[in-house]
């Protein structure tokens, strides 16, 4: 369980300001699921989807992602990573391969999710995407209620990973705005 708890250069929660949000959002709370509800919902709802509004930055670090208040799911699931982490909580970094036809036709992508993980139940999957029509992800554990259901041609990688995927790493440092990224979503094409 340690690598879920470790602060890295991408989950940078050694950060002053992220590292200060951690412990602000978990001030008032008595468990690590309240913690994690609290946090969960900050970045679901304080951080923009850089597709819902089209922004022109991407953002990377868990740093950034809080500086600019902005960022793709894979970005928003490396701060919330950051978030809990900074607070004891195991978490990793999970994906989903999904129909991206709401930017363009015809083209799949991966889909930045979180794993936590909890003493009484194990494992629990969060999209922090940001809720929007027709997307109403929550936390409700131990039942998940993630933003996409699965349809055909998609599924949920099955790993909880320690770190983003290389390919998601490498698509949020190549593509520097909203119309780059649209053209270049990393993608896999079948489950590891």
């Amino acid at each position: 369980m340690q690598k879920y708890l470790e602060a890295t250069e991408i989950v940078d929660y050694n950060n002053k300001e992220v590292h200060a949000l951690a412990m602000s959002l978990a001030k008032s709370c008595k468990s690590d699921t309240q913690i994690a509800k609290s946090c969960f919902e900050y970045v679901r709802d304080e951080i923009r989807h850089s597709g819902d509004f089209k922004d022109e930055i991407t953002t990377l670090k868990a740093s950034d992602v809080l500086k600019y208040k902005t960022g793709w799911c894979y970005s928003k699931s490396i701060l919330l990573a950051g978030l809990l982490r900074a607070n004891g909580i195991p978490t990793g970094f999970c994906y989903q391969r999904l129909s991206c036809s709401e930017y363009k036709k015809d083209i799949y992508c991966l889909h930045g999710l979180n794993a936590i993980y909890f003493k009484e139940f194990g494992w629990y999957r969060v999209d922090a995407r940001g809720n929007k029509e027709g997307v109403n992800a929550q936390f409700t554990p131990p039942f998940e209620q993630l933003a996409f259901e699965l349809g055909e041609g998609e599924f949920d990688l099955p790993k909880v990973l320690t770190e983003p995927l290389p390919e998601v790493l490498e698509a949020l440092v190549k593509n520097s705005c909203y119309a780059q990224m649209v053209g270049n979503f990393p993608d896999i094409k079948k489950s590891f």
